[in-house]
């Protein structure tokens, strides 16, 4: 029986297939920011907690399983800021060079220079521990929502985020 793993599988020793990943090549049309903003929060999130750990580890008197217990949990938070930061990168990149068009930047000359702070925030929130750095990641992440939700001709409103950063994130207003 001939499948379409075998038919790949033979032309894969003919001619290597390089693997490619991507969003949505197709195109879909399925672009939403919102989950570059919910890892920015993230970021922020994560911040807070190496902070909170690292007092915990200076001022604490612990014994050995307490204090591994408090350095896993470090480690843990600062592999997940550093994965989120990364993710907020990827969001925006794909968004940015899938989604906009010259049209947008034309109406939004900021918009090449608000991707590129946001991949320098990104990058710098994967570097230190600076909730401001964080706090400015996530503010550029919803301006450039508010771009994206604005060409898509949605109104947006910001909401304090129900989570313990307590900072402001952008969502599209549905028209009823």
């Amino acid at each position: 029986m001939i499948t379409t793993q075998s038919i790949l599988s033979k032309l894969a020793k003919i001619t290597p297939i390089e693997v490619a990943y991507a969003h949505c090549d197709v195109p879909c049309g399925i672009y939403d920011p919102h989950r570059a903003i919910i890892a920015a929060l993230t970021v922020i999130r994560m911040v807070d907690i190496l902070s909170d750990h690292a007092e915990s580890i200076k001022t604490a008197e612990k014994d050995e399983h307490d204090e591994l217990e408090l350095k896993n949990n470090l480690i843990r938070a600062v592999g997940v800021k550093e994965d989120h930061a990364e993710i907020v990168k990827s969001e925006i990149r794909i968004i940015w060079g899938d989604y906009f068009k010259p049209e947008h930047k034309d109406k939004f000359p900021e918009l090449h220079e608000l991707v590129h702070e946001i991949m320098q925030l990104g990058s710098k929130s994967k570097q230190t521990v600076d909730r401001d750095v964080a706090k400015k990641l996530l503010d550029q992440t919803n301006r450039f929502a508010e771009i994206f939700w604005e060409t898509k001709g949605m109104a947006t409103a910001r909401y304090k985020a129900p989570y313990p950063t307590e900072r402001e994130t952008v969502y599209p207003v549905s028209k009823k």
